[in-house]
């Protein structure tokens, strides 16, 4: 299974540098001087680390095949993958992993299908498609997401209210003033 580590984000310089939407807990192993990383698209890569470092707590890698910033620019959006089988640690999960699961509550009612995961800036999202196709953003923290059983093939669910699209009926918003006596 091919894993994204990286995102190629913009140009950092003249010398061919760019900075990474890392997505790896082993950027030191991933981007070591010397690996060939594998692109999606293809016909952009593969790409041979030259050289990392780290400014202001953002990657910047040098590749061999970037020698100047225009093509440094050309490499924009281009995803950095790897070969990898399953996760070995045990509260650690690929994304390949998660997609098909079903989504349920705790008392085993279903509302719907892990179909992705989305990498935000405070956290990841489960990716969930209820019955109905909408999709629902679920925070992938604990206090949400308790139970994730890949054996199983579930996720359980402990959204506050409001959150699954088949709350929205129940949600009663109250705006500044009204119901005060």
């Amino acid at each position: 299974m091919e894993l994204v580590v990286a995102r190629i984000g913009r140009a950092h310089g003249l010398r061919g540098e760019v900075g990474l939407e890392v997505r790896t807990d082993t950027p030191e192993e991933r981007f070591a001087v010397g690996q060939v990383l594998t692109t999606d698209p293809a016909g952009v890569g593969p790409l041979t680390v030259q050289g990392t470092r780290v400014h202001q707590g953002r990657w910047l890698v040098r590749f061999a095949e970037s020698a100047d910033r225009s093509h440094a620019e050309a490499l924009r959006g281009v995803l950095l993958v790897v070969q990898q089988d399953g996760s070995d640690e045990e509260d650690a999960w690929y994304p390949h992993e998660l997609a098909g699961l079903r989504a349920e509550l705790a008392d085993g009612t279903m509302v719907g299908e892990v179909v992705g995961l989305e990498h935000l800036p405070a956290h990841d999202a489960l990716v969930v498609r209820e019955p109905t196709g909408e999709r629902t953003l679920v925070p992938f923290v604990h206090a949400i997401v308790p139970t994730v059983d890949v054996a199983g093939g579930r996720v359980v669910l402990t959204p506050p209210g409001g959150l699954l699209a088949r709350d929205a009926d129940a949600v009663e918003v109250v705006r500044p003033g009204e119901g005060e006596a």
